[in-house]
């Protein structure tokens, strides 16, 4: 059995937050410049130009790339071979109060939806834990901003809805944000499981590498064609029009019900913020 100790993922989720926030993940990068080269349209090329430079800039100062710095989701990979000296819950979130405090990031939650007062240190975090095999702790602190959180959707499709409504979700569900979620935008798929299963796998689609792809040959091929329709739709860069309104689209699966056919759609901005380490 393998000892962490609660003060060092603190230390860990503190940092993070603040790389994540600052630093553009390269995958995402490549992508954006991708679309640079390959845009015709003068509008949409000049915005793509300027995500660039501003999150060079960022990089530089360093500053946050985004105002909205988000809502602090961590995903927790916990070794079964791991104890954990200590109460992991609060050392992520006494590690997200520090990194949004010492950071400089802006505070963004509010105590209750309803009452709307903020709790002033961006806590509590949106915590997943996954129990997984080995001696190690695996942490992802994925900054979550709300003008994409907002235009995400999930339906309880019937099983007859087939792969067509599926389909047809997707694009329904892009269009409806329009340029609400800065794109060009990152869209994530969940399909299968249950109401709030299905949802958190939409979530976790985001953090896969864009330069990579579902290993089920139907599902891979569903999100290269399903990237394609979206990019037809010509919202483009930030709403301008063009040929880039995703600049990727991933989708995660998993069992789920006879009755059912549940499927989520999570959209992030073009920074699609996240940055891991292995304790």
């Amino acid at each position: 059995m393998r000892e962490i100790r609660a003060s060092h993922i603190t230390d860990t989720v503190a940092r993070l937050c603040v790389e994540a926030n600052r630093q553009l993940p390269q995958d995402v990068r490549s992508r954006i410049c991708a679309a640079y080269a390959d845009e015709p349209w003068p509008i949409a090329k000049e915005v793509l130009g300027r995500i660039l430079e501003n999150a060079d800039i960022a990089a530089e100062r360093p500053q946050p790339i985004c105002q909205d710095t988000g809502m602090a989701c961590v995903f927790v990979e916990l070794g079964q071979e791991v104890h954990i000296a200590g109460d992991l819950n609060e050392a992520i979130h006494a590690g997200v109060r520090r990194g949004y405090t010492d950071g400089f990031l802006r505070k963004s939650v509010v105590r209750d939806p309803l009452d709307r007062v903020n709790t002033g240190d961006n806590t509590p975090a949106m915590i997943y834990y996954e129990i997984v095999p080995g001696d190690r702790l695996k942490l992802t602190v994925a900054p979550k901003g709300f003008g994409s959180e907002n235009m995400s959707q999930i339906r309880m499709f019937k099983p007859s809805a087939g792969l067509q409504g599926i389909k047809d979700f997707i694009l329904e569900v892009v269009e409806t944000a329009g340029p609400n979620p800065c794109p060009p935008m990152v869209v994530g798929v969940g399909i299968g499981g249950t109401f709030d299963k299905c949802a958190l796998l939409a979530k976790k689609a985001l953090m896969r590498p864009l330069d990579t792809q579902n290993p089920d040959p139907f599902y891979a091929d569903l999100e290269k064609e399903m990237l394609e329709k979206v990019n037809k739709l010509g919202i483009g860069p930030q709403g301008f029009g063009g040929k880039t309104t995703a600049i990727g689209l991933n989708i995660e699966t998993m069992p789920t019900h006879i009755a059912g056919m549940p499927c989520a759609v999570n959209i992030n901005c073009h920074v699609t913020r996240h940055k891991s380490e292995v304790i």
